[in-house]
């Protein structure tokens, strides 16, 4: 599968080094350019290349940066993408610590990634939003062995929400589908479920138990 990375910190170097070792076709971009990135294109295999140029082609797309970077993704960076292409959000709001205050997302009450999608003009799925970089790389299981860790997925697009979960088994971990970006503030910083290392059970109740109130901490 071609796969299109924008971001390349922990979560994008990651699923980078672990999507190109399961064989997909993946082009890698940030911010600084693709000069940058020369390290991590000749330890995986992956194509360095602008943000411009990392959809193009691409059945699934990753944006993994930080939630004050998206509004200065160039417009139509999905241009070129394939038909059906699958738009990953793995983004966090983090007012206090690094992204200010954004307006929409506090006054609309509307969830991080329903702000996400707006600003890049197509459908989400959140997912890897609460995932720790480090065990993309070092916790994956097959399939139905024991502690195998399950990840919350949220998306309104039920063929995109199932190719990435699909992609996502593939990497090695269970997925709850957490249901539509509108729920996915069950998955958003200071939840239960954020940061859970815990099965399809621990999950699903993780996620039951979350509130719509954002916490204090997460508040611009």
């Amino acid at each position: 599968m071609k796969i299109g990375i924008i971001g390349a910190g922990n979560i994008g170097g990651n699923l980078t080094r672990r999507l190109t070792a399961l064989g997909h076709d993946v082009s890698v971009a940030n911010s600084r350019g693709p000069q940058t990135l020369t390290e991590l294109a000749k330890e995986t295999g992956a194509t360095p290349v602008e943000v411009t140029e990392a959809a193009r082609g691409a059945e699934v797309v990753v944006v993994t940066i930080p939630l004050k970077a998206v509004p200065d993704l160039p417009s139509g960076i999905l241009d070129g993408a394939a038909e059906g292409v699958a738009v990953i959000d793995t983004g966090n709001y983090y007012p206090q610590q690094r992204d200010g205050r954004i307006d929409a997302i506090e006054d609309e009450g509307i969830t991080e990634s329903r702000w996400t999608e707006r600003r890049i003009g197509h459908p989400v799925v959140k997912a890897f939003n609460g995932t720790y970089a480090q065990d993309i790389l070092d916790r994956p299981l097959p399939a139905g062995a024991p502690g195998r860790i399950a990840l919350p997925v949220a998306g309104d697009d039920e063929a995109a929400k199932a190719k990435v979960r699909s992609l996502i088994d593939e990497l090695g971990f269970d997925t709850v589908d957490a249901g539509g970006i509108d729920d996915s503030w069950r998955q958003q910083p200071d939840t239960p479920v954020y940061g859970l290392r815990g099965g399809v059970d621990e999950v699903t109740r993780a996620l039951a138990a979350a509130s719509p109130e954002r916490p204090a901490a997460f508040r611009g």
